[in-house]
């Protein structure tokens, strides 16, 4: 009950007993109201003390109430710096899980690129060696013979001029022939080991002429176009044009059956891109690549090439449409040496 019904209830007995007695109205104030309102004072006190006391707890538990709040938002807050630092954290680990597997896969192709490199270099130096050993013999074979054949002929010119003039300008004729042979041996095989046309004219005429003369090219047309401006390239990278085109033509011509060959060097943005497509027939790259055929040596040569010089080098072949063999290395001007 509160103390407005209490109050009520307070002035309704108070009447009640006012109505009821008989004592005289000047009575009433010591006789009924100063001690109604004592008794009322009485009761009312205790009760207004504990709304008092009730009132200062609820604005106590009010206040606890808001700190409880604003607690309970800071460890909200709290909670959720720590799940956004414990997921960062997990993030972190998982990075650096993922950075330990990444140089363990790199440390791996280092290694695996390492002992590629190894075995191609050592291909190359086989490879180089067996070209020696056949330039070797075959200059043995037919230069030395001419030469010897040459000795042989002046030494009977030596005979002949000591018994009689008659016949000695045919065996000059001889001797002279093959003293032409030789020196056209000789230069056949310096072409082979380093065109010069390739340092005093370029590398398009460097190219015409390998194809005009191209061993095997009987029945073999060639279609090739080149833009003038390729000749701007350092002399090394022309160098490695010129052996891709070299090796990928005689390949064709001994290998292929091929009756039409395409060759262009092309300007393809920033790159000097060289190609040769045959029509003939078509072989598995990866298996001559896993071969150890000296086809195989010739294909490794080619790509190292080119990579050599910052290129890429890409060989497609397939049943009826033949070997497409791609060259693509950067453009790069040649620049002048300093003059001194």
């Amino acid at each position: 009950m509160s103390l407005v019904d209490i109050t009520r209830l307070h002035a309704r007995l108070l009447n009640g007993l006012l109505a009821a007695t008989s004592t005289p109205p000047d009575e009433w104030v010591a006789t009924l109201i100063n001690p109604a309102n004592r008794f009322l004072i009485e009761v009312l006190g205790p009760v207004e003390a504990r709304q008092r006391t009730a009132q200062a707890l609820s604005g106590e538990v009010r206040v606890l109430g808001i700190k409880l709040l604003r607690r309970t938002a800071a460890l909200q807050s709290l909670q959720k710096k720590l799940r956004h630092e414990i997921g960062q954290r997990k993030t972190g680990e998982r990075k650096i899980l993922e950075g330990a597997r990444h140089y363990s896969q790199l440390l791996l192709e280092a290694q695996r690129l390492q002992s590629q490199s190894r075995r191609v270099a050592h291909q190359v130096l086989l490879a180089q060696e067996a070209e020696r050993k056949e330039i070797s013999r075959e200059l043995h074979d037919e230069v030395a013979q001419i030469l010897a054949g040459i000795n042989v002929q002046l030494a009977t010119l030596k005979e002949a001029s000591a018994i009689s003039s008659r016949g000695l300008r045919t065996r000059i004729v001889k001797t002279q022939r093959l003293v032409q042979q030789s020196v056209r041996i000789v230069h056949e095989y310096a072409r082979k080991l380093r065109p010069a046309m390739l340092d005093d004219l370029g590398l398009i005429p460097a190219l015409r002429a390998f194809m005009r003369d191209l061993p095997g090219r009987s029945g073999l047309r060639i279609q090739f176009t080149a833009f003038p401006g390729v000749e701007a390239i350092d002399n090394a990278r022309r160098t490695v044009l010129f052996r891709v085109a070299q090796e990928a033509l005689t390949n064709v011509a001994r290998h292929a059956r091929a009756h039409h060959v395409t060759m262009r060097v092309l300007k393809v943005g920033s790159l000097v891109q060289l190609e040769v497509h045959d029509d003939g027939r078509s072989f598995a790259v990866d298996r001559m690549l896993a071969s150890r055929s000296n086809k195989r040596l010739g294909l490794i040569g080619m790509r190292e090439r080119v990579e050599m010089v910052g290129g890429r080098f890409a060989i497609l072949s397939a049943p009826g449409q033949g070997t497409r063999v791609t060259a693509e290395i950067p453009f790069r001007v040649e620049t002048a040496a300093p003059h001194s």
